[in-house]
């Protein structure tokens, strides 16, 4: 978001000028695009990982602070609550035995921070919505200590004008208010970014769009929030409302959401960059020095400083990045649709699918958003977050008969998916050992039907039926996840309940 977020209130002529400067980036992105000015293909790819901070009674710790102080490392960061950070894996190149030297270094680093969590009753918790989350948990009070969440908070909460609310109705219902945007730090997720050339990035993210409801299905793993079950995947629906700065009248006028899975395929990484200009009003609007256009006439490279800070205002689940590396620009897909967890290895089977996946779907000849309506992706987006492994998605009929039809996700990725993964793996050279090690633990999620989300709805049932109240229950369920994730064995060989006292 930008090291020039500070704290401070706005003249009522900021926005004026930030949409000039917006209008200038945008201009400027077009030329670079234009003049072929991007980086050459390096098939690299980049990992980040949203972590919770939970004591040994499974109860979330507010020391993001005390426990970054220990870790004393730059690859971990503050996140929005104060239960939350955040890793980051430096960019590798998508080739041999890179997912294998992923899971190392995340085990590495995970476990060091798990360490110096302990230090102050705290530890590493992955798991899309920690289970034991309080509404009193979230509140603009618990908020991280950092002027750009502060400002952030302060701007979406004027512009909505009123309380947040939330009203999720799954298993149960959900119905609450939030001043502030702190149920949104609840929401802990994988962002996995790919570097792209201009010519491919449509094509990608395209992709990435039509498999986003089937990384929600294998991958669901936050059925619980404020002590209710919800949706399978509870994070999407919570995100969009805490997020969400239209009023009423807004929304029933069809203004669209800042969290928004979009409303059509695209031709052009500018398409992406230029609606969100053109439907969403900046937030923070903060002016760079630079002037983008003069630079280019300098025969520099701009940053494009407001129009990568309003990009990251606009919580689109698959996300067009400009960055510039050595003073070359260049564009990445960041897909953020996978919730935190298991473990690892479930981490990286998730990551080791999706890039081969949307590899093999990219080089199709026809490929799927042609015969996939965009409508269609949604539905099975809401479907997947509903239901989880279970749910059912439209999907392109094979053949050339043409037409979708409704198949069980499980089958889906048993029968097509996974075929096409393993070939695009192939595509990127990873190394057979690797795929066939990832792509079977995919393989067995399906087969046995098991994520996250369903073993902690079959465990915590478990200790209902054995006598424990709600909550007891539900810290017993994350204890027990929290026991099993440190093992490190995928979920999908988890045993349901807890050991035999």
């Amino acid at each position: 978001m930008g090291d020039k977020v500070v704290a401070g209130a706005f003249d009522l002529s900021d926005r004026q000028v930030y949409r000039k400067k917006l209008s200038q980036c945008l201009e400027g992105l077009e030329r670079l695009l234009a003049e072929g000015r991007f980086d050459r293909p390096r098939n690299l790819m980049g990992l980040e990982i949203e972590l919770n901070l939970a004591g040994s009674d499974g109860m979330p710790r507010m020391r993001n602070a005390e426990v970054l102080q220990r870790i004393a490392s730059r690859d971990f960061q503050t996140e929005l609550g104060m239960f939350n950070l955040e890793v980051n894996i430096l960019p590798h190149r998508l080739s041999g035995r890179v997912f294998d030297q992923l899971a190392e270094e995340l085990r590495t680093g995970l476990a060091y921070a798990h360490r110096k969590a302990a230090e102050v009753d705290a530890g590493i918790m992955m798991i899309g919505i920690l289970p034991t989350l309080g509404r009193h948990d979230v509140v603009s009070a618990n908020l991280s200590d950092v002027d750009r969440y502060t400002l952030l908070n302060d701007q979406m909460a004027a512009a909505r004008g009123e309380d947040f609310a939330l009203d999720i109705e799954g298993v149960e219902r959900l119905v609450c208010t939030s001043a502030s945007i702190a149920p949104e730090s609840a929401c802990t997720s994988v962002q996995l970014h790919l570097q792209v050339t201009p010519a491919r990035f449509a094509d990608v993210w395209n992709a990435a769009q039509a498999i986003a409801s089937v990384q929600i299905a294998l991958g669901a793993n936050a059925p619980f929030l404020f002590g209710k079950e919800l949706w399978r995947e509870s994070r999407p629906p919570l995100f969009l409302q805490a997020t969400d700065v239209r009023s009423p009248e807004l929304t029933n006028q069809g203004v669209r959401p800042r969290t928004w899975f979009g409303e059509r395929w695209i031709g052009s990484a500018h398409e992406l960059f230029e609606e969100n200009l053109r439907y969403f009003p900046p937030l923070l609007p903060i002016c760079d020095d630079e002037e983008p256009l003069r630079v280019l006439d300098e025969g520099g490279v701009p940053a494009l400083a407001e129009l990568v800070l309003h990009n990251g205002t606009v919580y689109r689940w698959n996300r067009p990045v400009y960055g510039l590396a050595d003073g070359i620009p260049h564009l990445r897909v960041e897909n953020r649709v996978l919730p935190a967890g298991p473990t690892v290895t479930d981490v990286i089977a998730n990551a080791a699918f999706y890039y081969g996946l949307v590899r093999a779907l990219a080089d199709e000849s026809r490929p799927v958003w042609t015969r996939l309506p965009f409508d269609a992706a949604a539905e099975n987006f809401d479907a997947a977050c509903r239901h989880g492994i279970d749910a059912e998605l439209l999907w392109p009929r094979p053949g050339r008969s043409g037409g979708v039809a409704k198949v069980p996700a499980v089958k889906l990725v048993r029968d097509e998916l996974l075929p096409l993964a393993a070939a695009g793996l192939d595509a990127w050279n990873i190394e057979p050992a690797d795929r066939d090690r990832y792509l079977g633990v995919i393989e067995q999620r399906c087969r046995l039907r098991v994520n996250g989300a369903s073993w902690q709805v079959d465990t915590y049932h478990r200790a209902l039926e054995a006598g424990l109240e709600r909550e007891a229950a539900l810290a017993a369920t994350t204890r027990r996840y929290g026991e099993l994730m440190q093992a490190g064995e995928p979920v999908h060989t988890w045993p349901v309940g807890f050991p035999a006292p």
